[in-house]
């Protein structure tokens, strides 16, 4: 009938936009994916070199005479 007809094709275009939206949601999960593990890989940068910084600091002060 015409009127089932016209259901099917409502649900056709509901599915279809469904469809659309999971594709955009992958590719936005995996953008977001690869910004997460950059900024994580500079999290880690960041760290290793402020570790680095107070270890050069601690030696720095070590050298300060304790009198002054």
């Amino acid at each position: 009938s015409r009127a089932m007809h016209a259901e099917l094709d409502t649900l056709e275009a509901k599915i279809r936009q469904v469809a659309e939206l999971c594709h955009t949601l992958r590719k936005e999960n995996i953008a977001l994916r690869q910004q997460l593990l950059a900024a994580q890989q500079d999290s880690k940068q960041l760290t290793t070199r402020l570790d680095a910084a107070k270890t050069r600091l601690q030696a720095l002060l070590e050298t300060l005479p304790e009198d002054v």
